[in-house]
């Protein structure tokens, strides 16, 4: 029987799976660097963040040690934990309805051909590469008892009112302001969405008869749909991890009425050393993330 000379072994039945293999091995080397340094930087820390919900202790000598889901059950019962919770949902819901409906009428309006365009999305977008600290403290102090708005205010015959100091008006000044800082971000992904959708459709829209509105409910929408589950993935990330507004404005006062449930975290780890019973609230905030997200995706993306 003849052997197999090296040409009859290159062009066999199992060459195409002998160059698969050596793409994916290639392929695996290339993703290397990046894998691992996903699993240091994002998979291990929430894998650690899990496990250290189920403990309690401190990172000193003691230690740490396992007490199962005792600190899920704390913040079951605990009604500072529920009041957060109720203050995040508010804020979430009340930020990320305003950022997606001005954006989106702004960015209608920049579309169409009208002067200064450039300039007034430069300007609409410098919100949004202002640091969130310093845009905190302007914001403190356009809102302080005697700041700039109560001195406006007055003009009208209004009585000083104090903004910060105030269980209802503490929460919409922190909403006013995530809402100045995300709208320019997403005005500007907005209009980028509008300029992928093809006049073809608005002109044959026209034709059929429709009006403005049903141009916008029928052809700009839908044609926006991949830009508006974006936005609003973004956004709500952006709300549910809102840190410096409450760190530098109000410190989650007065009477807790303005503290997020990313900013009560940092104190029960930070503040009150209690990491474990932190680290099963941070895994309850991971949680409402995930779930908020999949159910975003799942009623946009659906036919």
């Amino acid at each position: 029987m003849k052997t197999p000379t090296n040409r009859s072994i290159i062009t066999s039945p199992n060459t195409k799976a002998h160059i698969l293999d050596n793409d994916a091995v290639a392929a695996w080397i290339f993703l290397a660097p990046a894998l691992i340094l996903l699993g240091l930087f994002i998979i291990y820390p929430i894998v650690y963040l899990f496990f250290l919900s189920f403990t309690a202790g401190s990172f000193t000598s003691r230690g740490t040690y396992w007490v199962g889901l005792r600190n899920y059950l704390r913040l079951a019962l605990n009604p500072d934990f529920w009041q957060v919770i109720g203050n995040t949902l508010y804020f979430t819901i009340a930020t990320v309805i305003p950022s997606l409906i001005i954006p989106l009428g702004l960015a209608a309006l920049l579309n169409r051909s009208m002067a200064l365009r450039g300039v007034l999305r430069t300007t609409y977008f410098l919100p949004s590469i202002v640091s969130l600290v310093a845009a905190g403290l302007g914001f403190r102090w356009l809102f302080q008892t005697d700041g700039p708005v109560n001195a406006f205010l007055s003009n009208f015959g209004i009585a000083p009112i104090s903004w910060l100091g105030d269980t209802f008006w503490a929460m919409p000044v922190l909403i006013l302001l995530s809402i100045w800082k995300q709208l320019g971000f997403n005005m500007v992904v907005f209009l980028a969405g509008l300029q992928t959708i093809p006049p073809s459709r608005y002109e044959a829209a026209e034709l059929d008869g429709a009006n403005a509105w049903q141009q916008f409910w029928h052809v700009t929408l839908p044609g926006l749909r991949p830009t508006l589950i974006f936005v609003i993935i973004t956004t709500v990330i952006f709300t549910l991890r809102s840190f410096e507004q409450v760190y530098v404005m109000t410190g989650g006062g007065p009477l807790n009425s303005t503290n997020l449930l990313v900013f009560y975290i940092y104190q029960e780890a930070f503040a009150q050393f209690d990491f474990g019973y932190a680290a099963a609230a941070a895994t309850v905030l991971l949680a409402i993330t995930l779930v908020l997200v999949y159910l975003q995706l799942r009623t946009w993306t659906e036919d």
